[in-house]
């Protein structure tokens, strides 16, 4: 994984882990990769693993099952989706009003994009 440097890089583990859930790649209930095992494949850290999963943990996204090792919580999509939509809002959502009003596009011209976008017009 190639990591950006405007967020912590345990954030973008978090956001990687909340895909793989949203997507079904990682389901519900479901083991999750351990803490060394993640590391390990993403080239981190083991604590910057370590302090991914605390968060998540937090948040309600993962469990921790003691001596059998981390899983995807039972409500795992809602609980994502719902962190998705919150900070999408508070951090993207901002971000491109003001691209929006820099380059003239209205919320209409938007809405024509995404249903062209959502037929495969321009994927």
């Amino acid at each position: 994984m190639e990591f950006s440097q405007t967020a912590p890089i345990y954030q973008q583990i978090a956001d990687r882990i909340c895909e793989n859930i949203l997507s079904g790649r990682w389901k519900e209930g479901e083991r999750i990769p351990s803490i060394r095992e993640l590391a390990v494949d993403m080239e981190v850290n083991p604590n910057t693993v370590m302090r991914t999963y605390t968060y998540l943990q937090e948040q309600g996204v993962i469990q921790n099952q003691r001596g059998i090792g981390y899983f995807a919580a039972d409500n795992a999509v809602a609980v994502t989706r719902e962190l998705a939509r919150t900070d999408f809002e508070s951090r993207e959502l901002p971000r491109i009003f003001r691209t929006m009003d820099l380059l003239g596009i209205s919320a209409d011209d938007i809405r024509v994009m995404y249903e062209n976008w959502r037929k495969g017009e321009d994927r």
